[in-house]
């Protein structure tokens, strides 16, 4: 398949599984909503309309947000794959080995509202680097 093909499908794909999720198919909007869940650099309006016209694919980190984002699989997202696992069953299978005070915060942090989260991420991120500055002095 071509690059080309490629981007076409994902797009394709994208713009159901949108729908699907009762989003507007806004570059602006997506990109809103993207920059909302995730960690890194935000993305523009325009990299969200190359992505719905399927002028180009979303690195996997991003497509990891956006399946996250819309409910489906990266898999299902990038490639087509059925069969794809749901967020919450995958989201289930991580808790199963974290100790009970770390679910209940888990379970908090995913009541919390998108901007929220992005807030605490954010935050968690910033003390990650802080911990690090310090174990170097």
């Amino acid at each position: 398949m071509t690059y080309q093909a490629e981007t076409k499908a994902f797009s394709d794909r994208l713009r159901k599984a949108l729908e699907a999720a009762g989003v507007r198919l806004s570059a602006t909007r997506v990109a809103e909503e993207f920059n909302t869940r995730y960690w890194g650099r935000s993305v523009t309006p325009h990299t969200a309309r190359n992505w719905l016209i399927g002028k180009s694919l979303p690195t996997q980190d991003k497509l990891r947000v956006l399946a996250d984002w819309l409910q489906v699989s990266p898999d299902e997202l990038r490639f087509g794959s059925s069969g794809a696992r749901h967020r919450v069953a995958e989201l289930d299978e991580g808790r199963s080995t974290l100790e009970m005070p770390d679910r209940e915060m888990l379970r908090r942090f995913l009541q919390l509202q998108p901007e929220q989260r992005k807030l605490v991420r954010e935050i968690v991120s910033a003390l990650l680097v802080s911990s690090r500055a310090n174990r170097k002095l």
